[in-house]
């Protein structure tokens, strides 16, 4: 395992803007305030979500698409840097009105109303490519 200690810096709470895109906006947070590490939770709720799974065997993401109202009833993510740009890695569990979930990697979602706390990291985290996964993994840890 590879580890560094951290300082906790700034702490947010942040209102979601209706109608627009719930990962996008806290990256958007991020880049305003100049936030290079962070770790946020959520939630309210969406009018849709593109979630993707990632098959381990094939190492490919794969979206699954949701045109349906859903309650956001825990998303957790962190903020560090992906190909030079600020990056919400998110993840989301999303409930229907039977209670059945849904649940992955967050890449959009329509957010009807949405609130996130977000403690910034006095560091800065980079995404490296990780040939073992083919995942972009937090490097120089």
């Amino acid at each position: 395992m590879d580890y560094r200690q951290v300082e906790g810096a700034r702490e947010f709470v942040a209102r979601l803007d209706h109608g627009r895109d719930w990962r996008a906006q806290i990256e958007e947070f991020a880049a305003d305030e100049g936030i290079d590490a962070a770790f946020f939770v959520g939630l309210g709720a969406v009018q849709d979500a593109e979630i993707y799974f990632y098959d381990q065997d094939e190492q490919e993401y794969y979206p699954e698409r949701f045109d349906e109202p859903f309650e956001v009833a825990s998303c957790t993510g962190n903020v560090s840097w992906l190909d030079g740009e600020r990056f919400a890695h998110t993840h989301m569990v999303l409930s229907r009105e039977d209670g059945s979930c849904v649940a992955g990697h967050l890449n959009e979602a329509t957010t009807f109303a949405g609130e996130v706390y977000v403690r910034e990291f006095d560091t800065d985290l980079v995404r490296e490519h990780d040939e073992t996964t083919d995942l972009d993994l937090w490097g120089g840890l």
